[in-house]
C-alpha cells in the first residue's frame, strides 16, 4: 500500500516519531553526561572557595589545589552548634546552600551553615558561603577569615542574572578586595558591615558599593551580614 506522504496524518505520524527519537537522544545524552556535569558542578565550587582563599585554579588543577589547602570541613546549625552524623548530601560540601535558600519549606532555624577549614602559608583559615538575593536574582559567595574568626581575609562573589557593568561586577575583583580587613566583630560582639554609596568606605566596618548598583550591592550587605551572624555564634563558642 502506497503511503501519502501528504496527507495530514502522514505528517503527524512523521512529527510524533520524530519527537520521540529526539527526546530518546536527548534524555540518553543527558544521563550519559550526568556524571560529567556533577564533576564540573564540583570542581567549580572546589575553585570558588579557592578564589576565596586567594589561590588561583583552573578545571585542571582544582581538585588538586583543594585537597592541598583544604585540611576538614564540618556543618553547624543556625544556632551555631555543630553537627554530627549528618546523611552525605547535609555534609558540608555535599549541602547545597543555594538550594536550601531557595526552599521556603526550609524555616531560617533549620537551615545548616558549612565550614571550610584550609591552611595557607602556616596560617588557617575558614571558608564559609554566603548566599542572598540581587536585584534580579541569586548572589553568592565564599568569604575567607582569618584565625582570629574576625577577619575577612579573602572574598569570592558570583551572581546569576544582575546587570553588566552594574550589579554584575560585584564578582569583580576591585569589589570582592574592598571587604579584605573588614571585621565581623568588634569588642567580642558580631558587627555588621555597611556597603555605601557616599564614599566612605574607607571607615571601619564600612565599604564602597558598585555605582549604579545599589539594590545588587545592598543585597550582597544583607548576605553577608545575616550569614556572618550566624557563624560568629559558632566562633564566639570556640575561640
Amino acid at each position: 500500500m502506497k503511503v501519502n506522504k501528504d496527507a495530514n496524518g502522514y505528517t503527524f505520524a512523521f512529527s510524533i516519531i520524530l519527537v520521540i527519537v529526539v527526546g530518546v537522544i536527548l534524555s540518553s545524552l543527558s544521563i550519559g553526561l550526568g556524571p560529567l556535569k556533577k564533576a564540573n558542578v564540583e570542581v567549580k565550587k572546589k575553585m570558588n572557595i579557592l578564589s576565596a582563599l586567594g589561590v588561583e585554579s583552573t578545571r585542571k588543577d582544582g581538585s588538586d589545589k583543594y585537597e592541598q589547602f583544604v585540611n576538614d570541613s564540618y556543618v553547624i546549625s543556625h544556632n551555631g552548634v555543630l553537627q554530627e552524623n549528618l546523611p552525605e548530601e547535609k555534609q558540608a560540601f555535599s549541602l547545597d546552600v543555594q538550594k536550601q535558600f531557595r526552599d521556603k519549606t526550609i524555616k531560617l532555624e533549620d537551615r545548616l551553615y558549612p565550614i571550610f577549614e584550609a591552611e595557607k602559608e602556616g596560617e588557617i583559615l575558614y571558608v564559609l558561603p554566603v548566599v542572598g538575593k540581587g536585584l534580579w536574582g541569586p548572589i553568592w559567595g565564599f568569604i575567607a577569615l582569618a584565625d582570629d574568626f574576625e577577619t575577612i581575609v579573602g572574598t569570592s562573589f558570583d551572581h546569576k542574572g544582575e546587570t553588566p557593568g552594574l550589579g554584575a561586577e560585584i564578582s569583580q575583583s576591585f569589589f570582592e578586595n574592598r571587604y579584605n580587613g573588614e571585621k565581623i566583630a568588634n569588642n567580642g560582639s558580631f558587627t555588621e558591615i555597611k556597603v555605601v554609596q557616599n564614599g566612605s568606605g574607607f571607615e571601619d566596618q564600612k565599604v564602597d558599593g558598585i555605582t549604579g548598583g545599589t539594590i545588587t550591592s545592598k543585597g550582597v550587605e544583607k548576605m553577608v551580614n545575616e550569614t556572618m551572624e550566624v557563624y560568629y555564634k559558632y566562633f564566639s563558642k570556640n575561640k
